[in-house]
């Protein structure tokens, strides 16, 4: 089967189907591979388009968003992307599968608060979800806001925007950076931990030399317990042995009296005279033959283990003094670290063996001290040159970046702001050399970095979260993006009340940069503005409906007459106002032909 071609060249959200969420009974959301403006009346329910789109990306599932009568809440989630796209292939991984090009990504939250999500038809951790959010969706609300406005991430914008020049030595100073953390720690480790290494050291010292004294073989104690065994009874044992002689060969004191060998042989001998006569009988001598050689072998072993055994009490004394040397060692060492409770001369011996590796580990902790000392000085210094080369690329980035923001800002009725990027280091004599200064160092480098804003001439920089008002910051964040837009691999951008307190010119204005932000990626608004929701590709109606007794809303796509008539209403707040819809005709043609 050839292989499906892509629709778009990046990923695209194309509709979502939102039912019993809040207000919302069931409703299909038709997106615009470009600008869709989600525009309705206060209450009817945008917000829930935004929420929906959060379960789709992993968010909190409130089970308090079922509405009202329903067992459970669904989203679903129809996204168009190539085979080879990041969030693809991640989903790939779980098992999912595209479906005609597209993912489908479904959540679904019980009014018991039970959550469940599918990626491709695979019923997934809702964390998968979030992790492919990060390819996929931008969300950027007031929350959101908030969030960029923290210099960590003022300083990840700044770096994604600057790209290989700040990401090549980024990668090299943070794998730096975690070997020197890794080097410090051992280090550290070592030298707070010296008085105890060098007890644990003596302690090892002294045992491995009383084994050394005693120098103990391998499985001698059970040979010496066999040993002392044998020369404890040695007496018993030679009057056996020599009872048992005499039962089989005869006894030299009495050559008249009768023995098992004597027997066996006059039986042999009555059966040879006759064996001719009787095969099965002949067998029978045979085996009477081989009984008796084996009876003589048996007597002369026991006469020569007679013969040979030692009763000499002196080696029975050396036995159990060199048992004694070896037990004293066993209860010691015996049992520690093998696993088994028993006390062995060869569980000493692997202590002994564990004991010799770890005493030189520690003999050699001078050395590794040096060792570690020199890497981490090297490493400091490595850090130091990387860091001044992150400040470099850093700071080149945000002088283009912050021109570009500042003019996109001209561009949003702002035509007085500047916004300026500060970077800066804070001293520590426990830091790296930073041109000439000791300064504090993480795992990002050196810089701390703070978006700046001068809104009018004359007023002095401030950070934007103090130096712009609500209508200011939306549009320092929608320009911020603007300028992204060229370098954020993220494809979809969500915006909800980007355009608070925006009004006249400068809505006009946000409306036409969210159209060029359009151009290079999927944007989503939800918007009051008409003067924003003229410039959208699409524009979809939030609407709430009642019969008397049950209130839902539901999501309709504009087109032409309708689309002017809610133009008319943001407007005037009357859709059949003439010239409500002159200036709504008007501005709608202003917008599509300055797109």
């Amino acid at each position: 089967m050839a292989p499906v071609k892509p629709r778009y060249r990046r990923p695209v959200l194309e509709e979502m189907r939102i039912r019993s969420l809040g207000v919302i009974d069931d409703a299909v959301v038709e997106l615009s591979p470009g600008f869709t403006a989600v525009t309705g009346e206060t209450g009817a329910g945008k917000t829930m388009v935004v929420t929906s789109l959060g379960l789709l990306l992993g968010g909190r599932a409130d089970p308090a968003l079922v509405r009202i009568g329903s067992k459970a809440a669904v989203v679903e989630g129809r996204i168009v992307m190539r085979p080879d796209a990041p969030a693809a292939l991640r989903a790939e991984e779980a098992g999912a599968e595209l479906d005609d090009g597209a993912l489908l990504i479904s959540r679904t939250v019980s009014a018991e608060g039970r959550s469940r999500a599918h990626v491709g038809g695979r019923s997934v951790p809702v964390g998968l979800l979030a992790e492919l959010a990060e390819d996929l969706v931008a969300v950027h609300g007031q929350t959101d806001q908030q969030g960029l406005l923290r210099p960590a991430r003022q300083r990840q914008a700044l770096d994604r925007y600057a790209g290989d020049a700040v990401a090549v030595p980024l990668e090299k100073y943070a794998a730096a950076h975690r070997r020197l953390r890794a080097v410090a720690g051992e280090l550290e480790e070592i030298t707070t931990r010296a008085r105890e290494r060098a007890q644990e050291a003596d302690l090892l010292r002294f045992g491995l030399d009383e084994i050394n004294a005693v120098e103990p073989l391998s499985g001698e104690d059970t040979e010496l317990a066999a040993e002392a065994e044998r020369l404890g009874h040695a007496e018993s044992l030679a009057s056996a042995a020599q009872v048992a002689h005499a039962a089989l060969a005869g006894n030299v004191e009495d050559p008249e009296g009768v023995d098992a060998g004597a027997l066996v042989a006059g039986a042999h001998r009555a059966l040879e005279s006759v064996r001719s006569h009787d095969p099965a009988l002949g067998a029978l001598a045979e085996r009477i033959g081989e009984l008796g050689i084996l009876l003589g072998d048996v007597a002369g072993e026991l006469a020569g283990y007679a013969d040979d055994l030692d009763a000499d009490p002196l080696r029975l004394a050396a036995v159990e003094e060199r048992r004694a040397a070896l037990t004293q060692l066993t209860r010691k060492y015996g049992s520690a670290g093998n696993g088994s409770a028993q006390h062995t001369v060869d569980s000493v011996l692997e202590w002994a063996e564990r004991g010799s590796v770890r005493l030189l580990e520690l003999d050699g902790d001078d050395g590794r001290i040096g060792e570690l000392t020199a890497e981490r000085d090297g490493l400091r210094m490595e850090l130091s040159s990387l860091a001044q080369a992150l400040t470099d690329a850093r700071s080149e980035a945000a002088t283009r970046f912050a021109s570009a923001v500042t003019e996109e800002l001209a561009s949003l009725a702002m035509p007085h702001a500047r916004v300026t990027i500060d970077i800066r280091q804070t001293e520590d004599p426990d830091g790296v050399e930073v041109g000439g200064r000791l300064v504090a160092y993480g795992p990002s480098g050196t810089d701390e970095v703070e978006l700046l804003l001068a809104p009018h001439p004359g007023a002095q920089p401030r950070p934007i979260a103090k130096g712009a008002s609500g209508g200011e910051l939306s549009r320092v964040m929608l320009a911020v993006e603007v300028v992204f837009a060229g370098s954020d691999p993220v494809p979809t951008y969500l915006f909800d009340e980007v355009d608070a307190g925006v009004g006249g010119k400068a809505a006009i204005e946000v409306g036409r940069r969210l159209a060029k932000l359009a151009k290079s990626a999927q944007v989503v608004v939800v918007t009051h503005l008409p003067q924003v929701a003229a410039f959208a590709d699409r524009q979809l109606l939030v609407e709430k409906t009642s019969d008397g007794s049950v209130t839902r809303s539901g999501v309709t796509v504009l087109e032409g007459e309708d689309r002017i008539r809610e133009l008319s209403r943001m407007l005037a707040g009357h859709e059949d106002s003439a010239s409500a819809r002159a200036h709504a005709e008007e501005l709608l043609a202003a917008a599509q032909g300055s797109a």
